[in-house]
């Protein structure tokens, strides 16, 4: 069985901002250190990250000429 793409949904009104919206808002804070992005729990042990990249890897490579 395939199953049928499905479409994405449109955003709700309230998160369509530009990008001068954005930047303009205060709330917003820019990331400083690609750290501060790091989540901890996310992958249980190094090897479980390491897959996850080798396989992250491979797709990125599969379209390429």
């Amino acid at each position: 069985m395939t199953a049928e793409p499905v479409e994405p949904r449109p955003l709700p009104s309230y998160q369509r901002r530009s990008v001068d919206e954005i930047l303009a808002d205060p709330n917003i804070k820019t990331v400083e250190n690609v750290h501060d992005l790091a989540i901890d729990g996310v992958f249980e042990s190094d090897e479980e990250l390491e897959e996850f990249l080798r396989f992250y890897r491979e797709q990125r490579h599969a379209d390429a000429p």
